[in-house]
């Protein structure tokens, strides 16, 4: 007996270390990630003399390709371009994801659980160039006959599609949110006479509002880091957009397109490490955020 006791305790202490080591290891691995991209991203700063103030806000962008400098990394095109292709995915995305998910959860949580749910989850594992391919075969052409363009790259274009690679993430941690209320909170509401409707606007949705922010969030980070099918329909024009109608670029889809043909240490190739740290900041931003609203979900329970 004493012996299985042993025996027992080892494995629970070895399963114990196995599980810290992993956590630990991936704990080191963002730090890693996060102090590299500091190590190339702050060149731009320090090696090349350029301001933040000009990096973020001039849109004067011609790095120099090589390791003398003198090029100017204003990246507003980019951030703004991602900012607006984001912020559209998010107002196309979140009306339809949320109110899949009250569906889901809801209104007929049988049919949402058996083929709704499956549905979406198909979407997730759907390669990006996947969705990249099909909106710029079918969704880009479609925009141009509509609105009379020359071409059909756009901010629309890359928004419509983002919203689509989106809406499963922020649909399935909806459902989740929404499914963590108590059921005792929906029965109470009935028994004062409220309708289903009235039940899940008044009681279900204003519980779960942060499980829902969180989701809104994370759908977020996925957009601003999304670079191939993005690259594929936005046009990659240097400018700032007039209009949804307009082409322009983004972050990802600038790094994506320019990393490979960027001297290694030169200015350029620093300046776009610049922008991958910058990509790097906005997902701990948004993380951070997700923890505060986590934390001010539970002192308010």
């Amino acid at each position: 007996m004493q012996q299985v006791t042993t025996n027992a305790y080892r494995q629970d202490a070895l399963w114990r270390y196995i599980i810290t080591g992993c956590g630990l290891a991936l704990i080191v691995l963002t730090l890693s990630i996060g102090a590299f991209l500091c190590y190339k991203g702050v060149g731009t700063f320090t090696t090349y003399n350029h301001s933040i103030a000009e990096f973020l806000f001039s849109a004067d962008w011609a790095p120099s390709d090589s390791a003398e400098g003198g090029g100017k990394v204003g990246a507003a095109i980019f951030i703004f371009g991602s900012v607006i292709t984001c912020a559209l995915a998010l107002a196309i995305a979140t009306p339809f994801s949320l109110a899949t998910a009250i569906f889901m959860t809801e209104i007929s949580p049988e049919l949402g659980k058996r083929f709704v749910q499956p549905a979406v989850e198909i979407f997730v594992g759907i390669p990006s160039v996947v969705y990249g391919w099909i909106g710029l075969t079918i969704l880009v052409p479609l925009i141009k006959n509509i609105f009379n363009l020359r071409f059909g790259f756009s901010v629309l274009a890359a928004g419509i599609v983002l919203a689509v690679m989106i809406f499963p993430t922020i649909t399935s941690l909806a459902a989740d949110a929404l499914r963590s209320i108590p059921k005792s909170y929906r029965a109470a509401s009935y028994g004062l006479g409220a309708t289903r409707w009235q039940t899940i606007a008044k009681v279900v949705v204003p519980a779960a509002v942060t499980g829902l922010m969180t989701a809104v969030i994370l759908g977020l980070a996925r957009a601003f880091g999304e670079a191939l099918a993005v690259a594929m329909v936005i046009g990659k024009m240097r400018a700032f957009p007039t209009s949804l109608l307009s082409p322009t670029n983004n972050l990802t889809a600038a790094i994506a397109a320019d990393m490979g043909g960027a001297m290694e240490g030169s200015e350029y190739n620093i300046a776009l490490w610049t922008m991958a740290l910058l990509l790097f900041i906005i997902s701990l931003v948004c993380i951070f955020a997700i923890h505060f609203l986590t934390a001010k979900g539970g002192k308010q329970a």
